[in-house]
């Protein structure tokens, strides 16, 4: 089989099922060659992205960052304060620093107000009846919540979104833009967060921001600098995974009418649909290391330097794991999917993103009886993210 997964085009119907399982099955460990040289390893299979993933010394975010193209220096520089482009010992006072703003008892305290804002919109969204689901519902949920824990402006919200979509989908036409337009919206955004930082110094308030600015880990605070970055990787997790998730998570409820019902009459089962949802639609295909020293991978010699690549949507429909991987199955029992990552670089805000599909799914129950779709969604060309960037729906309110 010819292997190209690296072009976005691959991407535009969706995970390329066939080329993923024949990874799986005849090269999970895989050389792909880059159009203007070199190479990366693909990594296809649920154990082997594990192993990857908890082996942090030997693969590492911080040489080379996530992404399978190098990034210029000085986006490197500071991409590598971001949490996710960082390895131990910088990554983990930082890593709890953030962590304790996203407990368990902190997410309950959110859940009243993430509420009222899925109801604000589902009323809104009841008015006008035909919308692009992703923009309209899917997007505004994640933009809301995120711009309300950060405590930004409200009349900032579209800009939030604007620059984080040419961060995250720079390679599709109608959402990307020019290299310097993505990387100018990368350094606007981290020049927001700083002067956010600032402002919020010594603030006494209680956002997201002014907790992490405001706080000592281990004798150490976080500065206004790497601040930044972190918010740059907040503000873009919090908009375009969980827009993802809920917007390709309902896709696939309406292709089946009889689960839409079932989750309707059923909220108990609404948690593991969230899961089935996750493993499904896996808003990000892949995230990168490099190798530090020359190792192996199942065998396969990987030579110091490489670029190595765990692909989560292959590992999510990895047949050594999941029984009938292809089936959508919201009662399904074991599910260790890996659309949050795994090891130290699990997904911070995993349970927000949990917590916001829930609510959602319950109040668009309440509000609606159900959506019809008035043409098939589009794809985000991207070999990164997941997603639909278009989904024409009558919503039919109850």
């Amino acid at each position: 089989m010819d292997i190209d997964i690296y072009s976005p085009d691959a991407y535009t119907n969706g995970i390329p099922h066939a080329q993923f399982a024949w990874l799986r099955n005849n090269a999970p460990v895989y050389w792909h060659a880059l159009p203007e040289g070199g190479g990366y390893w693909v990594v296809s299979r649920h154990s082997d992205v594990i192993d990857v993933s908890r082996d942090f010394k030997t693969f590492s975010a911080e040489k080379g960052f996530v992404l399978v193209d190098d990034l210029p220096e000085d986006i490197l520089d500071m991409a590598r304060n971001q949490l996710l482009g960082m390895d131990p010992p910088k990554h983990s006072p930082l890593r709890r620093a953030v962590i304790t703003r996203f407990t368990s008892r902190r997410l309950e305290q959110l859940e009243p107000a993430v509420r009222s804002i899925a109801r604000g919109m589902m009323a809104k969204a009841r008015d006008i009846g035909e919308v692009n689901f992703v923009e309209s519902l899917a997007g505004d949920l994640p933009t809301a919540v995120i711009g309300s824990l950060l405590d930004i402006p409200q009349d900032m919200w579209p800009q939030m979104r604007r620059w984080s979509d040419l961060q995250t989908s720079a390679s599709d036409p109608d959402l990307g833009g020019t290299p310097e337009e993505v990387n100018n919206a990368s350094i606007e955004m981290g020049t927001y967060g700083f002067q956010l930082a600032c402002e919020r110094k010594d603030s006494g308030a209680d956002d997201l921001i002014s907790l992490l600015i405001n706080q000592e880990v281990e004798g150490e605070s976080v500065s206004e600098a790497e601040f930044a970055s972190l918010f740059v990787q907040i503000a873009v997790a919090g908009n375009e995974t969980t827009r993802g998730l809920i917007s390709s998570g309902m896709y696939e409820l309406i292709k089946r009418p009889e689960l839409y019902r079932e989750l309707e009459q059923n909220p108990a089962l609404i948690p593991g649909a969230v899961e089935e949802m996750l493993r499904w639609t896996c808003p990000l295909h892949y995230f990168r290391r490099t190798a530090t020293c020359a190792t192996e991978i199942g065998g396969q010699v990987i030579a110091e330097g490489d670029k190595v690549v765990m692909l989560y949507s292959s590992a999510n429909f990895d047949e050594r794991v999941f029984e009938n991987p292809l089936e959508f199955n919201i009662r399904r029992d074991t599910n260790p999917h890996l659309a949050f990552g795994h090891g130290i670089h699990l997904c911070l805000g995993a349970n927000l993103a949990r917590l916001e599909v829930k609510i959602f799914l319950e109040e668009f129950f309440r509000e609606f009886k159900g959506m019809e779709l008035l043409g098939e969604p589009t794809y985000i060309r991207s070999n990164m993210v997941h997603g639909f960037k278009d989904m024409p729906v009558r919503l039919l309110a109850r």
